[in-house]
């Protein structure tokens, strides 16, 4: 993929060690340098495979600024492509998910594509006779992406043709997936219904940076959390009232700065890292009858103790998802502009488990997550603040430098106190790495 000629000086002019410029969330030109660079040779998640269970299933997602597609082959392999026809270059699919039946027909002219991308046929084909449409690339069909990868369920692509391999790209980091689906009695999980999506008016990375940003929620979420915790607190209740489900979520946000020092954060290579090293705010919910049961049957008392007693708050995976094991959570950080960011929050449901499980879960999303959230909220007027305040040129760095130490190395895996900014500064030595990936 050729580089720009002046895109090392320009990374390097954005990142030091503990401080990075604001052209990196403000700058138009940097977006499209993301968009460029940093995208393609990144492994980016597209979606899970419960999403497309029959032949002609398909979703559409995005990878950067560019269009794909995901479908269930009639061989019932998932193939993921761009999401562009080889004609005229119009979008194959316009709906977030549907099924296409046995192939693609393009709605401009026609042109139809089985389920894997191969061209099917072109109406008065007879047009192109002597024309030399067999050598060109339209004759290929859809064109797929430069490599993909489905771990346990979750589809991964790369668009480079050439780059990093998936496991060098997440190494030990895959361990919150590995949770996260270990938790099923069965060993597999599923998507429940569609996402809580919500636009926000901020750069995609301030998103990605408050996941692992733990001195924020007893300042931003007094307004939420504090307050519910107030009412509860001050209510005239019997002696043994149980704790409902809602305040169980909400009031750990809360929780004193001790809290999350204690709770610790572990850097992984390539941007990746959770919090939550000992403990987080899912390590106290009441337990569901029958789970406990389910597990200790599946994989017996000491492998089902180790499972559930490993309690990650929250797993970024570089540049653009978070994860959350205990509560069976997807956040997708998705770029639409240097200040336009699309999340969608998706849920999961444990295939042999409880449905008070997944009832849990969707609690939890529509409180700390959806549009009418209270927490969400919090968050929200803080990025837009952010993005607003940068245009200040009274300043122009962002500081980063909370626990800093002389030496970082980002290559290694770390475990820091849990209100230590290494994982941000983890986030930017691989945006720079990524965003030079290849260049001579």
């Amino acid at each position: 993929m050729p580089h720009d000629p002046d895109l090392r000086t320009t990374v390097n002019r954005l990142i030091q060690p503990q401080q990075v410029h604001r052209d990196v969330y403000t700058s138009p030109d940097v977006y499209r340098l993301e968009m460029k660079h940093l995208f393609p040779n990144c492994w980016v998640y597209i979606g899970h495979e419960s999403q497309v269970p029959k032949p002609g299933d398909y979703i559409t997602a995005q990878i950067g600024d560019q269009p794909l597609l995901m479908v269930r082959h009639s061989d019932n392999q998932i193939k993921v492509m761009y999401n562009r026809c080889p004609h005229k270059g119009t979008k194959i699919v316009i709906d977030k998910a549907g099924n296409t039946g046995k192939f693609f027909r393009c709605p401009y002219h026609a042109w139809s594509f089985k389920t894997d991308g191969c061209l099917l046929a072109i109406p008065l084909k007879k047009g192109y006779e002597g024309t030399g449409l067999d050598q060109t690339e339209a004759a290929r069909g859809l064109a797929p992406v430069g490599d993909w990868h489905n771990y346990r369920g979750f589809v991964f692509a790369r668009l480079a043709p050439e780059g990093i391999g998936f496991q060098e790209f997440f190494g030990d980091s895959l361990s919150s997936f590995d949770n996260m689906v270990d938790r099923s009695p069965t060993g597999t999980l599923r998507v429940v219904g569609a996402p809580l999506r919500y636009m926000h008016k901020c750069n995609w990375k301030m998103l990605v940076e408050n996941q692992t940003d733990t001195c924020h929620p007893m300042v931003a979420h007094e307004s939420s959390a504090g307050t519910a915790v107030r009412i509860w607190e001050s209510m005239d209740k019997p002696e043994g009232t149980p704790t409902p489900a809602a305040m169980e979520i909400i009031a750990p946000f809360m929780s004193p700065y001790e809290f999350f020092e204690g709770m610790g954060i572990r850097t992984w290579p390539n941007g990746h890292g959770h919090t939550g090293v000992h403990h987080s705010i899912h390590s106290d919910y009441s337990a569901i009858p029958g789970y406990w049961e389910a597990m200790v049957a599946a994989y017996g008392e000491e492998r089902a103790r180790a499972i559930l007693g490993e309690n990650r708050h929250n797993t970024v995976y570089f540049p653009n998802i978070m994860i959350k094991g205990p509560i069976q959570q997807l956040r997708n950080f998705i770029p639409m502009g240097p200040d336009k960011t699309l999340v969608e929050s998706w849920i999961f449901a444990l295939d042999g488990a409880p449905s008070e499980l997944t009832a849990r879960t969707a609690m939890y999303n529509r409180m700390i997550n959806a549009p009418t959230s209270m927490v969400g909220h919090d968050d929200l007027e803080m990025y837009e603040r952010a993005q607003e305040g940068l245009l200040a040129d009274g300043l122009e760095w962002v500081n980063i430098q909370r626990l800093y130490e002389d030496g970082e190395d980002f290559g290694a895996e770390a475990v820091l106190n849990g209100t230590t900014e290494r994982q941000m500064r983890n986030q930017f030595d691989a945006w720079k790495r990524f965003m030079l990936w290849g260049a001579e």
